[in-house]
């Protein structure tokens, strides 16, 4: 089910970062970012309490707090994400943020070495891995006129800046210091688990604890929503526009799907370097919306480099 997981996850995050930019990318609208944080955390909450109360997922201090650094990760990595979706194309931004997934996949084998992993397993994690990171330096180099041409076409412009680049590149880094510690935290929760006893069997004990430390991202992220809040209605007294607020709130529940389905596919930590690059690739699909409905224009080398990670993707699966 990893594999199936993680193709979910690439699909409503794509269709995340879609809708995250066209509600982030205002100009005028100083605090559009700490408005998607409210929207994703609202869209999260109200989930994570229809696992708690309705599927009876066990939830408690103890499994909020040592999943804490895991979900400060994941969402400070985001905040940088939605700042800097008002600098940049979602089309350079997205492939940018995504190469933290063969960052983690790099990292793991680097860690715990290849192991049973055949070769065309190793040809997929590098395809997709290649391809993601290509897309990126694609994006970052490309001419001035070129540029000019996407950006006229599709109504905006944007100044290349040392922020508009270093924000995505933060986002990569700390995003995928969270995916990793991810793995280790699941891993130490299911172990204490396990050894209570309360479970028949290992893998009905991960598939609990994989929703109980989502519930506990969701939850965290739902106290992120009101720190928001309080400091932008009450304090700001910026107003909330129904227009404008309504794409935030559709990015934030294809984000929340997509946490889901994450959550689970990472829970599988046999496969964790073949979900991470599968995951990551959601950048390709993020490249392809933008063009569609952005109007943001792609070169040759930009579908070159989609279909590398498409290849990799098939591959895996």
């Amino acid at each position: 089910m990893w594999f199936w997981f993680s193709i979910i996850a690439l699909l409503c995050w794509s269709g995340s970062d879609l809708f995250s930019k066209i509600g982030c990318r205002e100009a005028n609208d100083k605090t559009a970012h700490l408005k998607m944080v409210m929207a994703v955390g609202i869209v999260m909450g109200l989930h994570a309490c229809f696992e708690i109360f309705v599927n009876g997922v066990e939830i408690n201090m103890q499994i909020i707090m040592t999943y804490l650094p895991v979900s400060l990760l994941y969402i400070i990595s985001m905040a940088m994400g939605y700042i800097g979706l008002r600098y940049i194309e979602l089309s350079i931004s997205s492939p940018i943020c995504n190469s933290s997934g063969a960052l983690v996949a790099i990292a793991t084998i680097a860690m715990s070495g290849i192991g049973d992993m055949n070769a065309w397993q190793l040809a997929a994690i590098a395809l997709v891995a290649v391809g993601v990171v290509a897309l990126g330096i694609t994006e970052a180099t490309e001419d001035d006129e070129l540029r000019a041409a996407r950006q006229a076409e599709g109504n905006r412009k944007y100044a290349k800046s040392f922020l508009a680049l270093a924000l995505p590149v933060a986002y990569c880094l700390l995003d995928a210091a969270g995916t990793f510690a991810d793995n280790r935290v699941l891993e130490t929760l299911t172990a204490q688990a396990f050894d209570s006893g309360r479970f028949a069997t290992l893998d009905e004990c991960t598939k609990q604890v994989a929703a109980s430390a989502n519930c506990a991202y969701e939850l965290t992220f739902l106290f992120a929503a009101v720190v928001c809040f309080v400091y932008v209605v009450l304090i700001r007294r910026d107003r909330l526009i129904p227009k404008r607020e309504a794409p935030k709130y559709l990015g934030a529940v294809c984000e929340t799907a997509g946490q889901f389905a994450y959550i689970y596919a990472i829970a599988d930590t046999e496969h964790l370097a073949m979900s991470a690059p599968i995951i990551s690739s959601y950048c390709a699909a993020s490249v392809l919306w933008s063009r569609l409905f952005l109007k943001e224009k792609l070169s040759w080398k930009h579908y070159a480099m989609i279909a590398l990670v498409v290849v990799g993707i098939a591959i895996m699966g």
